[in-house]
């Protein structure tokens, strides 16, 4: 379910959108993809997959051995959060070239997730 949406200008890392425009509760788990790797750092409590020689050196043996299963599981749950993604740009406005008044954007950006939302929700229910 995607909660809130914000935009934001030209081309940025994901991490650098992410610190200058989000706050997250110390409590609240974070799950990223490799875009967000150094997360760790500004959240405790993060599930990034291990893909980096220098995060799997740091790792100790059982880790080595746990990590393509962890990986795995990782990818699992990113995999649900590709999916509200894939159905937000089925409504074109986060896939192409936005043509219309900029001031429009995030209220259509919020409409379209509010459908995205209730799509969602409507097959939970049923």
């Amino acid at each position: 379910m995607i909660i809130s949406t914000e935009l934001f200008n030209g081309k940025a890392h994901d991490l650098t959108i992410l610190k200058q425009t989000t706050k997250i509760a110390p409590s609240i788990l974070v799950v990223g993809d490799s875009g967000y790797r150094g997360m760790q750092k500004v959240y405790k409590k993060t599930l990034l997959p291990i893909r980096h020689k220098a995060d799997i050196n740091k790792l100790t043996e059982e880790q080595k051995l746990n990590r393509k299963a962890t990986n795995k599981a990782i990818a699992s749950i990113r995999m649900k959060i590709e999916h509200v993604i894939g159905r937000m740009k089925r409504f074109k406005i986060v896939a192409e070239k936005y043509r219309n008044q900029l001031k429009h954007l995030l209220l259509r950006v919020n409409l379209v997730c509010g459908i995205v939302n209730f799509e969602k929700l409507g097959t939970l229910v049923s």
